[in-house]
């Protein structure tokens, strides 16, 4: 059976990854603001912004087993220079419209078997870091919301979070600019890279598997081994 999967933010990115590999095998559903990059791939695109839409609007299938939540944001600055209002953004963005997207197809998850959600965090939020105080204070309401939810939830559906660290996509363009900027960021990683697309597209995929089927409540990091060793 073609599993039906939203992915909320699928035409770049880990997102646009994610739908390459998922939609050799089961039905996808893109929601995003543009339909960029996916004329190529056998996807259904509807047009969704998560900042205006509401998605209980949409036409979507009455059953849904997978949900995808790619939005979020890159704002690196010292806490100094950010006002109350950049936090506000960095929630409304990453938190509070995960949980509009989440209510609004709650009816349509639970009448899945096992439906699995999977969510992004950052490496930040496991591993104090400069000028991410906005960006982690946001990722980190959602590293405990999911568990929560998992866990009221449990087993009707899954919840899992990944936690990646820099990764090559167009929310790190400024991060990754010239070749100074890749090198220094290169060298914070125990695996000497900063992250594809494609390495966080795998295990999103894996998570949306029966090869997850016992999983749970996990924040899962995919960071070059950035938040757990230390090889010096």
């Amino acid at each position: 059976m073609k599993k039906k999967i939203v992915i909320i933010g699928g035409s770049h990115g880990i997102g646009l990854e994610s739908v390459k590999l998922l939609a050799k095998d089961h039905e996808v559903i893109v929601l995003a603001r543009t339909s960029e990059n996916l004329d190529s791939l056998d996807c259904q695109y509807l047009e969704f912004d998560v900042l205006k839409n509401d998605i209980s609007e949409l036409d979507l299938p009455e059953e849904i087993h997978g949900l995808v939540y790619c939005p979020g944001s890159i704002n690196l600055k010292p806490f100094k220079m950010l006002r109350p209002e950049a936090f506000k953004d960095e929630m409304e963005i990453n938190f509070f419209s995960l949980v509009k997207v989440v209510q609004g197809l709650l009816p349509k998850l639970s009448k899945a078997e096992q439906a699995s959600l999977v969510f992004f965090s950052t490496v930040a939020v496991r591993v104090g870091m400069p000028y991410h105080t906005s960006v982690a204070a946001a990722k980190g309401a959602i590293e405990g919301f999911a568990k929560a939810l998992a866990a009221e939830y449990a087993p009707a559906f899954r919840v899992n979070v990944i936690a990646p660290s820099l990764t090559d996509t167009r929310l790190a363009e400024k991060l990754l600019s010239n070749e100074g900027k890749r090198k220094r960021a290169e060298e914070r990683h125990p695996l000497q890279r900063v992250g594809e697309a494609a390495d966080i597209a795998n295990l999103v995929t894996f998570l949306l598997s029966e090869k997850s089927s016992w999983m749970t409540g996990q924040v899962l990091g995919m960071d070059g081994g950035l938040s757990a060793i230390n090889p010096n």
